[in-house]
């Protein structure tokens, strides 16, 4: 027999014990392992390459700080350019983390169950000794882990950035990018992106349609959400005399102020500034304090958790509405 006999009865000897041998996956965890290989692979760089990545920025910037006298020297007495260099590119790190949400919606969850049912693979799977209800289970199990061990882990690991260079961070924690990036909100807004993207593509059934509309509904509920931040916690209300010298408060984000009388009645900031006579107009309305409404630093832990519960309560609904509307209509 010859040399090349050899070889191709040798190569068909392999392909068939690679085919006869088991396989680590079986059933429907090998079937959605291969159809979402694709974002398998793309989460585990993200994740691998994104934890990196935050290990050596948070390096870097703790050593330019060091550099700078911090934190010996504190930190609104450090080099002012340095100071604000630091502030901005940590918010800049923080705005493209938070890009991942809308991600996790558009691309895996729309094509979830909506990639199926155009595709066909919905009906054959139908066909075969699987339940709906269990396809539906391993589909959402699948997803909801995926997303949850990549956006944990880099949540986590931006937190731990966030408390080391909190005191650099710039505006009001309450409205910065840190405030959705830290804690528990990055995981939640991201849930919820996916739970949405998985509606809208089990109602809509048109993938790129679906995108969009996840898309733009994952922007829109962010910001109505966060319009009612303010009103997810009590503010601290601090009253001192007008004219004096201001309270100093330590990382606390102030969210209105005010001129009021000594009985408590309270004007609008701005009263009698553009008056003629300032002062006289002030002592006719009996105004001597100045009043700030703020939220103390101690209170940012409690309206993320509020928050982020608001979102695991809209992505719950929204699973339930997807699981209900794939069950009882046509796949």
């Amino acid at each position: 027999m010859s040399a090349s006999a050899h070889t191709t009865d040798r190569a068909a000897a392999d392909r068939a014990g690679a085919r006869d041998r088991p396989r680590r996956l079986r059933g429907l965890a090998w079937l959605i392992a291969r159809q979402h290989r694709t974002v398998l692979i793309v989460c585990a760089a993200v994740t691998v390459l994104g934890a990196l990545w935050i290990v050596y920025q948070r390096a870097a910037m703790l050593d330019t700080l060091h550099a700078a006298g911090w934190p010996a020297t504190p930190a609104g007495s450090i080099d002012p350019d340095v100071y604000t260099r630091t502030g901005n590119d940590f918010e800049s790190h923080s705005g493209v983390l938070a890009g991942l949400s809308a991600l996790f919606g558009v691309f895996l969850g729309v094509p979830l169950i909506a990639g199926d049912r155009e595709s066909g693979t919905a009906r054959l799977v139908a066909t075969q000794s699987v339940s709906r209800g269990q396809w539906l289970r391993w589909k959402l199990g699948f997803a909801l882990v995926l997303v949850t061990v990549t956006v944990g882990t880099l949540s986590m690991l931006h937190s731990w950035w966030w408390r080391s260079v909190q005191p650099f961070a710039a505006g009001s924690w309450l409205q910065g990018r840190a405030f959705d990036t830290t804690g528990p909100m990055l995981l939640a807004t991201a849930l919820f992106a996916l739970a949405l993207g998985i509606a809208v593509g089990v109602v809509v059934r048109r993938t790129v349609a679906a995108m969009a509309l996840t898309y733009v509904g994952t922007w829109v509920a962010t910001i109505v959400v966060s319009y009612f931040r303010e009103r997810l916690a009590t503010p601290h209300v601090i009253t001192y005399p007008f004219g004096g010298p201001s309270p100093v408060l330590d990382r606390a984000a102030q969210t209105d102020q005010w001129v009021g009388t000594a009985s408590g009645k309270l004007y609008g900031y701005g009263t009698c500034v553009h008056d003629a006579a300032p002062d006289a107009c002030r002592s006719g309305l009996g105004i001597v304090n100045s009043v700030w409404e703020y939220f103390s630093y101690d209170q940012m832990a409690t309206i993320q958790w509020t928050e982020a519960g608001i979102y695991l309560a809209l992505a719950a609904a929204l699973t339930a509405l997807a699981v209900w509307w794939a069950r009882r209509f046509p796949l």
